[in-house]
């Protein structure tokens, strides 16, 4: 038993000593961590399959038209589903796990995708002989800069 598992086991109102069930705690916390750790890489395997373009991630969050305009549709769909009768929630549990899915990507493109993209097309444009889009700290510099001699 390891002390986090220990802290675990307080924290879920145990105060006894049982080997059993601090056993049995623990092994609720690594299937909680397991779990975790699946949802996270199923997440990520989504989000590096639409990295390769705009299109795919547009076609990904359809019909909407942008990032903005998904996360406005998945936010509506969560607040409308919130205020559902149970019988309904249950007939919509798919519609919610998309809903969802749309704001995470939508949330993750819309910070990071401009960049994404702008660096794969200067990628792209460098293997294919040109020279880079930009330089910054995402891409290196084509050339050092050169200072003139003094006169």
């Amino acid at each position: 038993m390891d002390a986090l598992s220990a802290q675990f086991a307080r924290d879920c109102g145990y105060t006894g000593d049982s080997p059993a069930m601090l056993a049995a705690l623990a092994a609720i916390r690594l299937d909680g961590i397991g779990k975790a750790r699946l949802g996270h890489d199923q997440r990520k395997a989504t989000v590096d399959r639409l990295k390769h373009g705009e299109a795919l991630f547009l076609a990904a969050i359809r019909p909407a038209q942008s990032a903005e305009e998904a996360l406005e549709d998945a936010a509506r769909f969560i607040a409308c589903y919130r205020n559902m009768p149970r019988w309904r929630q249950e007939r919509r549990g798919a519609d919610l796990a998309r809903a969802r899915q749309q704001r995470l990507l939508a949330r993750f493109f819309r910070r990071f995708g401009h960049r994404l993209w702008a660096q794969q097309a200067a990628y792209a444009g460098c293997r294919r002989g040109r020279p880079p889009l930009m330089a910054g700290p995402l891409l290196p510099s084509s050339s050092p800069r050169r200072m003139s001699p003094p006169r």
